[in-house]
């Protein structure tokens, strides 16, 4: 069968198939025909470094990709990443849009060039002469999408093909809301993501993030509607997901659900009983590379570190998993740390005992991050052990480390996670060991769009 990713840039699971009342009712129409995962986890909440990992079944630690790639980092085997993979197995690959895997996706000669280095023998990517900001990216994608759409209604080739339609929304910056958007993004009917103060300011922000859904529904729907009328929706395995949560404070670049949790929403033709199925199972990002080798019946490397869940679809027997694990390091800033979630509860913990206090460079700028920082975000501490019971506390606001009731719980979650960093090489960078080598904002710089010098503590030579 022929592989046809989707993905979008800190979406999180703020869209419909979620429960969530957004404008995105071509993903919701496509949900109705697929499998709905509600427990699907990232395995790195920052979005080089979770892409990498769903990219190659390997965790950013043994991947190599820890960080933002066009700030240094990369994937330490190129062989291992999907693209190069079904090129080896006879597919024909083709990138569309983002790829975030290696160096950058702008300007446009770096990510064809990249893009072939990935392992795709074709880029159908728009030109982005016209890009002059944020809200003309989405233009960009919808401009991809008719690529895309284009090409498979063309598609005759023998061999099966893998490709990856990557967009810029829904990441920041939103687009503005003009005359008569009110009308379908009105401010004043809208509900804030969790986590977000209920205030007139962030519900225009949540507005126009509304207004950046629908112009990736459209793109998706643009995209499905092309593979039908090719011919080819009954012979493609489709996926939708995000590479991690929303882009607000204690979301993405954090490992509480509120940036672990992904949307993730798969078709496999063939398999009708599992259409319009939800399926409650604990997964992550890793496992999916498996599981789509096993599907189109081609072998599942040693390389790889997930688990197949195929059974999901063919009805075989299969067991989902107890614990999923999650890590960062970078995104702008440095910022160790590893969790361990099970259907219960989470342990985290950080690894930087020098930086007790939130990264804002690895927030970004929004006008919720601009109220927290007026009234003090900096002078909160951070703990550096959290243990959440899920079960009372899904919103993971009470912090039971102390809590003596849960001693044994918190000593079997280490020790889980101590045998997780053990058993995957995990060694989480010294300060002398990353200086020099990355561009790596400082701990206490208050934004990663700043260019001033003294904001950076470590810039890579050129």
């Amino acid at each position: 069968m022929n592989i046809l990713l989707l993905h979008t840039h800190d979406t999180g699971r703020f869209i419909s198939p979620y429960g969530y009342r957004v404008p995105t009712k071509n993903i919701m129409d496509f949900a109705k025909e697929s499998v709905v995962f509600r427990n699907m986890f990232c395995a790195s909440p920052t979005c080089s470094p979770s892409r990498g990992a769903f990219m190659t079944s390997q965790y950013a630690h043994c991947n190599g990709l820890i960080g933002l790639s066009q700030r240094g980092h990369d994937i330490s085997v190129s062989e291992h990443h999907m693209a190069n993979y079904w090129k080896q197995q006879g597919f024909y690959t083709v990138l569309a849009g983002v790829q975030h895997e290696k160096g950058f996706w702008r300007p446009f000669e770096a990510g064809v060039q990249a893009g072939k280095e990935l392992g795709y023998q074709d880029n159908l990517s728009a030109s982005d002469d016209f890009v002059k900001n944020d809200t003309d990216l989405l233009e960009w994608d919808y401009k991809n999408a008719g690529n895309v759409a284009d090409f498979l209604l063309a598609y005759n080739k023998k061999q099966p093909f893998f490709i990856s339609y990557g967009t810029h929304a829904t990441h920041r910056v939103y687009p503005e809301l003009e005359t008569g958007d009110e009308e379908l993004y009105n401010p004043n009917y809208v509900m804030v993501p969790d986590d977000v103060v209920n205030t007139p300011e962030n519900r225009k922000d949540t507005a126009k993030l509304h207004k950046s859904l629908a112009a990736y529904d459209r793109c998706f729907g643009h995209v499905i509607q092309g593979l039908k009328d090719s011919g080819l929706y009954e012979n493609t395995i489709v996926i939708y997901t995000t590479d991690h949560g929303l882009a607000n404070p204690y979301a993405k670049c954090g490992l509480r659900d509120s940036g672990m949790a992904v949307s993730f929403i798969m078709r496999v033709p063939g398999y009708t009983e599992s259409q319009g199925q939800v399926y409650e199972g604990l997964l992550s990002h890793i496992d999916v590379f498996p599981t789509l080798c096993r599907l189109t019946g081609t072998r599942i490397p040693d390389f790889m570190q997930g688990i197949d869940f195929s059974g999901v679809f063919t009805g075989d027997k299969m067991t989902a998993r107890n614990e999923v694990y999650a890590e960062v390091n970078f995104h702008a800033s440095y910022e160790p740390q590893r969790c361990i979630r099970t259907n219960r509860y989470k342990l985290i913990q950080y690894f930087d005992p020098d930086w007790n206090r939130y990264n804002l460079a690895n927030c970004d700028d929004s006008v919720i991050k601009e109220v927290l920082m007026e009234h003090g975000i900096l002078a909160r501490k951070k703990e550096a052990v959290q243990l959440y019971d899920l079960l009372f506390d899904p919103g993971e606001k009470e912090n039971l480390n102390e809590n003596p009731a849960y001693d044994k719980i918190k000593q079997e979650l280490n020790q889980k996670l101590g045998q997780w960093m053990t058993s995957t090489a995990d060694h989480v960078l010294s300060y002398e060991e990353y200086h020099g080598r990355y561009k790596v904002n400082r701990k206490a710089c208050r934004t990663a769009s700043s260019d001033r010098r003294e904001d950076f503590e470590s810039v890579m030579e050129a």
